[in-house]
């Protein structure tokens, strides 16, 4: 089965919880990496762990990083980090949380973010 997404722009797309199994069949649809934004334990023994599934991210040809953001607190700093792995993956990237709707806040608020860099 392929795991479902949401694109934002050609180059970035957010998902909710993926599986290790997952991985090669975003390699396949053409993502170069996956951004993982749900802390570990976060759901619950049945959440995959993050080292799983970067493992399975890199077996399948994928650049794959791990930023846990909490839910409801993400601050200047995740987000100045995500605008750099936004900068320095490959692209298409793919970020995933519990409902992608972290994944979506980070991105928003990394171009504004990045927005704000080039007119200072």
């Amino acid at each position: 089965m392929n795991p479902t997404y949401q694109t934002l722009t050609p180059d970035f797309s957010v998902a909710p919880q993926l599986q290790p199994a997952d991985m090669q069949a975003l390699a396949d649809a053409g993502f170069k990496s996956v951004i993982i934004n749900r802390p570990d334990g976060e759901g619950g023994p049945e959440q995959p762990r993050s080292d799983d599934v970067l493992q399975a991210a890199r077996d399948a040809g994928l650049q794959a990083r791990y930023q846990p953001v909490v839910s409801g607190a993400m601050t200047a700093a995740d987000v100045a980090e995500f605008a750099g792995l936004l900068r320095d993956l490959p692209a298409p990237v793919l970020a995933f949380c519990r409902s992608g709707a972290r994944c979506t806040n980070l991105f928003l608020a990394a171009q504004e973010y990045g927005a704000d860099q080039t007119q200072g």
